[in-house]
């Protein structure tokens, strides 16, 4: 009998030590979840819905049309500012031809541009990362090169346009405000057209063809699948080793058994205290002990070939919002780093089961 409690005490000391150690040196967390750009599509036009081309949970790639506004009253309100720089050229004894393509190319070059950029900044962060090949984040330049001369060209077209109609023409100013009433017309009409910002999934959906869509009010939410990552909640304990770079093991509850690996990407130096807080910083889901509640902060990990969302190599996906557990490898310690790949194997397997 007194054999069996010692066994079972050095047991519960080894158990302890271990646990002190790999607290620091292998942290382990099972409170963490997959997160991604949100960006709610907010139309900037008002008008009916007339179409809608993605259904809710469907992926679709950067600049897909996912809605269109109805363009009708916006149409006639280009039209009626052609009409108007048409009387003002007149008046001014110009013809209209020319200006008015010029300016119409500019707003196509300008609207074009603007997508560009927001593809574009999203491979520039991912290139950055290490996350996509240097000959994505070339192509990725080129274009928006190709963008930046296009809208140079529209502009220095729309000024040799602009002085075709002489310096009276140039710098009347019922030419301008009709001009710029124009510019103003073709904006408005682009925003009917409703694209996605990049590659992702649209979630939240629950409008349909007639809808009324209100300048300002999102219509649904997209994903950004350009930028995935896991937000590991761990104790100030939990961070005294941890470093930028440093290797991560990953199990998500939609993928029992599936061990993927990752790295740390970065910390927060801050976390909210409760849900009452209005300070706007990340609100670490809180767990209940019969001892003091560790304060947790997020950790963000990022796993290359996945960042994504999907890889095509194999079936795995993500949820936002989904479950996961992690252990990050702090050092070199080859005993710990051992108990530690033990430990997340057999938390993947009981994932079976929770």
């Amino acid at each position: 009998m007194k054999t069996t409690i010692r066994i079972l005490a050095l047991i519960a000391l080894a158990l302890m030590a271990w646990y002190l150690a790999a607290d620091r040196n292998t942290p382990f967390t099972s409170n963490a979840r997959v997160k991604a750009v949100l960006t709610p599509i907010v139309p900037k036009v008002a008008g009916d819905v007339v179409e809608l081309n993605v259904s809710n949970g469907e992926r679709v790639d950067a600049g897909t049309v996912l809605a269109r506004i109805d363009s009708r009253s916006y149409e006639i309100a280009r039209d009626t500012a052609q009409a108007n720089l048409q009387a003002a050229l007149l008046n001014v004894g110009a013809g209209s031809a020319q200006v008015e393509a010029a300016q119409a190319s500019l707003a196509r070059a300008t609207s074009t541009l603007k997508n560009i950029q927001l593809q574009t900044a999203r491979v520039f962060e991912m290139e950055k990362k290490g996350l996509v090949a240097a000959a994505r984040g070339d192509d990725a330049r080129a274009q928006l090169a190709a963008a930046e001369s296009a809208l140079a060209s529209a502009k220095a077209g729309l000024e040799r346009a602009k002085q075709q109609l002489g310096p009276q023409g140039e710098d009347n100013p019922a030419v301008k405000k009709a001009l710029a009433a124009l510019a103003d017309a073709e904006l408005k009409l682009s925003w009917t057209e409703i694209t996605a910002p990049a590659s992702g999934g649209v979630s939240n959906l629950d409008i349909a063809p007639g809808a009324f869509a209100a300048a300002g009010r999102p219509l649904m939410t997209f994903l950004d699948a350009e930028n995935v990552w896991i937000e590991a909640y761990m104790t100030e304990n939990n961070l005294s080793k941890v470093a930028i770079g440093a290797p991560v093991e990953v199990v998500l509850d939609i993928h029992p058994g599936r061990i993927l690996e990752g790295r740390v990407d970065s910390f927060s130096a801050a976390a909210s205290l409760g849900r009452g807080s209005p300070d706007g910083l990340a609100i670490p889901p809180r767990t209940v002990g019969w001892m003091r509640d560790p304060q947790r902060f997020p950790v963000r990990i990022i796993l290359p070939g996945y960042e994504s969302g999907r890889n095509a190599a194999d079936d795995v996906y993500f949820q936002f919002n989904g479950q996961a557990d992690v252990i990050v490898y702090t050092g070199e310690n080859s005993v710990l780093n051992a108990l530690g790949s033990w430990y997340i194997r057999l938390m993947a397997f009981l994932s079976y089961a929770y």
